[in-house]
């Protein structure tokens, strides 16, 4: 069995030497679980925080920890290739590294440095006979991508009772470029950017009650808030679970979550999606060169990529009552849907700052695209945590809410409405420096 050294700097040429060594160790580990602990939630706001380990990980996990990790960053090939255990990519896909998406396992950025729109954004429309469910817009040799963003911005003026003016920005959906003539006139086309992935482990250890038991879907208490569960068909378990991941918590799990993305946003075939993501209009792409394996993305390799996301650091401010802008935070309601305390099945208390429920957002962020129970207006409560990390990682404010609309959290308040709408109007109506507070406590979240 290979043991991989914990002070050892991974870098590719070693990666390189002992991949194979790799893979037979890690047919030979087997799946099992590590508990992460309270040790593994960290203050810490290093750039690379979210690569680390967990402490408790043993030398064997280790190893499988470092695979997973390897599949996570190093680019997949277009097929046929010399490299076997990495081609496959495509025939469509939208990048060929899952890191392309979440640099440095933080948050996507919405434009690159040439001022284009980056890969972390992606076009999802309701499914198209022509296109899918997911714009590529790349494509592997001879075969091509099916279409370009194109995403213009209306302002908004939006007036403050004390007289305060900011300005929004409406996205207005768009696609440029379409290699395979155009959308059908029912399809519902949504973009949505790349999530950050801290604190993966800890959500999937969140008991199914512990999430079930805030649902109001009758608004019962009569506040105005009727958050529910996403029930959805998990490809896992070939049967209906409960959503915990993703814009509209359409994921089950996290195996759930690295086989779709794979799929989707690679191209890449596993044993739970086993077609190429070309329909039956794109010929060119249906008659592209296969792997030589059936699968590009095996189920050893898949559940190493797993155990990575889920056995990490996690970046967690710390709380303090006392501080202002967390007591308003509590004041004016954000914390009913962001919720500020969870424990793990094995004890760990948490703050991820959600619910993991669907909530109608109202008219303004509706995007229209059903999936599961979620209807075109809900939304998951987004997790804040781990926010304050993306400037360190990306060198640039994150973008906020699904589509990266919102420049800055007071626009990402502005843009709440349905469910929210009460707690946006308490916000609006405070004090100026009181608004200040709040917006600096959230951007330490």
């Amino acid at each position: 069995m290979l043991q991989i050294l914990k002070k050892l700097n991974y870098n590719n040429h070693f990666l390189k030497n002992t991949f194979t060594k790799s893979l037979i160790a890690i047919s030979a580990i087997g799946l099992f679980t590590v508990n992460c602990s309270a040790n593994d939630i960290t203050t810490n706001k290093s750039k690379s925080i979210l690569l680390k380990p967990i402490d408790s990980l043993n030398d064997e996990q280790y190893d499988k920890f470092i695979l997973g990790k390897s599949f996570f960053r190093i680019p997949w090939v277009e097929a046929p290739s010399a490299t076997t255990a990495r081609d496959g990519l495509g025939p469509l896909y939208n990048a060929n590294t899952c890191i392309s998406c979440h640099p440095n396992n933080g948050r996507g950025s919405l434009y690159n440095k040439n001022g284009s729109f980056s890969r972390s954004l992606i076009a999802k429309p309701s499914f198209d006979p022509i296109y899918g469910s997911q714009i590529a817009i790349n494509a592997i040799h001879g075969v091509k991508y099916e279409a370009k963003t194109d995403i213009k911005f209306e302002e908004i003026k939006v007036a403050f009772p004390d007289g305060e003016i900011d300005t929004l920005l409406k996205p207005i959906y768009g696609l440029k470029d379409l290699q395979y003539g155009p959308l059908d006139k029912k399809t519902v086309l949504s973009f949505r950017l790349a999530p950050g992935l801290n604190g993966l482990g800890l959500i999937s250890q969140i008991s199914d009650d512990d999430i079930l038991k805030n649902e109001d879907p009758n608004d019962k208490n009569g506040d105005g808030i009727s958050g529910r569960a996403n029930f959805i068909y998990s490809p896992i378990t070939k049967q209906h679970e409960l959503g915990r991941f993703s814009w509209k918590a359409q994921i089950t799990t996290l195996k759930h979550q690295v086989a779709d993305a794979a799929n989707n946003d690679m191209g890449l075939t596993t044993s739970y999606y086993q077609d190429e993501n070309c329909t039956k209009f794109q010929e060119e792409c249906n008659k592209s060169p296969k792997p030589r394996d059936a699968i590009d993305l095996n189920d050893e390799r898949l559940e190493a990529i797993k155990f990575y996301l889920e056995n990490r650091k996690t970046y967690s401010q710390k709380l303090n009552e006392n501080n202002k802008g967390y007591k308003i935070f509590k004041e004016i309601g954000c914390v009913n849907c962001h919720i500020d305390s969870f424990e793990t099945k094995n004890g760990i208390k948490f703050a991820p700052f959600s619910d993991i429920l669907l909530h109608d957002m109202g008219e303004g962020l509706a995007d229209g695209k059903i999936e599961g129970k979620a209807s075109g207006s809900e939304w998951r409560t987004a997790p804040l945590w781990g926010l304050s990390l993306h400037e360190k990682i990306n060198n640039k404010k994150p973008r906020l809410l699904h589509d990266g609309r919102a420049r800055t959290f007071q626009e990402a308040i502005l843009w709440h409405g349905g469910e929210a709408n009460k707690a946006k109007e308490r916000y609006m109506n405070l004090k100026k420096d009181d608004r200040k507070e709040l917006l600096e406590f959230l951007k330490e979240v």
